[in-house]
């Protein structure tokens, strides 16, 4: 799973964004509540609510990723403040918009018997000039490894994860950087005797140990759901026996996104994403292709690179529909050349569901050779 060693700063953001969806089951356990009828236009609309929101929040989530199956799962939201209460503040010293500090207690299950557990936190300091984001987790995963031979071998990735980050803003511009850590103590068996022979890093007691610098640009006008800007990530990772790894190896990433309005009504996005391992690489942190209707880690190897493209239209102020298109290799065993072209094609829709924060959620339905994919997305697929 390369998510254990190489998830990105928005793990926990990302989850986040998955519970907001089902807020409104929960809102009415609350002792007043607010109106869902934005005064703008009439429609069904969280705004209100999510912005005088705070203290905890009971949500579930659904999980739709091929890799696991379909599932659910519930979480705790906790925040320091509203996001109201947020904006007043940094309103009143003339700042931008800091976002609240908020911490997630959660679970999942999915129908393959895989389970997970999580504790996290995000923080910041002095006007969003210091970025804390850390958490804990339990996993039991049965997953899938294809390999070389291309063959589905079934096994099980047992474990406990931490996960700290800490970045700076430079200056005052849009730049961040700063040291980022992960540990996983796993063991990764394969069942039914179907150990490959070409896979490192299997059997109990594995454990993964890595320092990365990590530097960050965002220039979005939403982190939900743009409509112009950019945000990219550069990372360069060590696991090293010196920092508690029984393996040594480096892993280079860099991914960046783009949003382009193209008139009034449509939205160009752009990514791109690019994995590069060297050394005793693990085969369950291995890079993969990473696209919408792509089962995740069907497709392994020592490096991976993945290209996507999408248009969105604006149909009315509130819905929108989408068509994307992504492209993608993983290579290192195989040279590039050699290397199988991964294609997806899909379509979704949005709707927009919080106004004021510029927040959407909807479908997406997608297709690679010989799978199919829906996908619940709050605002972009890209995160």
């Amino acid at each position: 799973m390369r998510g254990i060693a190489f998830r990105r700063s928005s793990l926990l953001l990302a989850a986040i964004s998955l519970l907001l969806p089902f807020i409104p089951i929960c809102a009415s356990a609350q002792s007043s509540s607010p109106s869902f009828r934005d005064p703008e236009d009439g429609a069904f609309d969280l705004s209100n609510y999510l912005l005088e929101h705070k203290g905890a929040l009971p949500v579930p989530f659904v999980i739709t990723e091929p890799a696991v199956g379909y599932g659910v799962g519930i979480g705790l939201l906790f925040f320091s403040e509203s996001i109201a209460e947020s904006e007043a503040r940094a309103k009143e010293l003339g700042q931008e918009r800091v976002p609240p500090n908020i911490t997630v207690l959660g679970g999942a299950y999915t129908e393959n018997g895989t389970w997970a557990g999580v504790v996290g936190h995000f923080h910041s300091w002095d006007n969003d000039r210091y970025r804390y984001l850390g958490g804990v987790a339990k996993v039991d995963a049965n997953l899938d490894y294809f390999g070389v031979a291309n063959q589905a071998r079934a096994y099980e990735l047992d474990g406990v994860g931490l996960f700290q980050q800490l970045l700076v803003r430079i200056g005052n511009s849009r730049w961040f950087a700063g040291p980022r850590y992960i540990f996983f103590d796993a063991n990764a068996i394969f069942k039914f005797g179907q150990n490959p022979s070409d896979v490192t890093g299997q059997g109990r007691d594995q454990r993964i140990s890595a320092a990365s610098l990590v530097i960050d640009y965002d220039s979005r006008d939403n982190i939900f759901f743009p409509n112009r800007g950019s945000f990219a990530e550069i990372e360069t990772q060590f696991a090293r026996d010196g920092i508690g790894s029984t393996q040594n190896y480096n892993m280079y990433a860099a991914r960046g996104y783009t949003w382009l309005p193209l008139g009034k009504s449509f939205v160009l996005g752009l990514r791109a994403d690019t994995r590069f391992s060297t050394g005793d690489v693990p085969f369950f942190v291995q890079p993969y292709i990473d696209l919408r209707g792509v089962k995740k880690a069907r497709y392994q190897d020592r490096n991976a690179i993945a290209t996507e493209v999408e248009l969105r239209w604006d149909i009315k102020p509130r819905w929108s529909v989408l068509g994307f298109s992504g492209l993608g290799k993983a290579y290192g065993r195989q040279s590039f050349s050699d290397a199988e072209n991964v294609v997806s094609v899909g379509m979704g829709f949005r709707y927009l569901i919080a106004r004021r924060l510029g927040l959407a959620m909807g479908l997406d339905v997608a297709h690679s050779k010989d799978q199919n994919a829906i996908y619940v997305q709050v605002g972009t697929a890209w995160h």
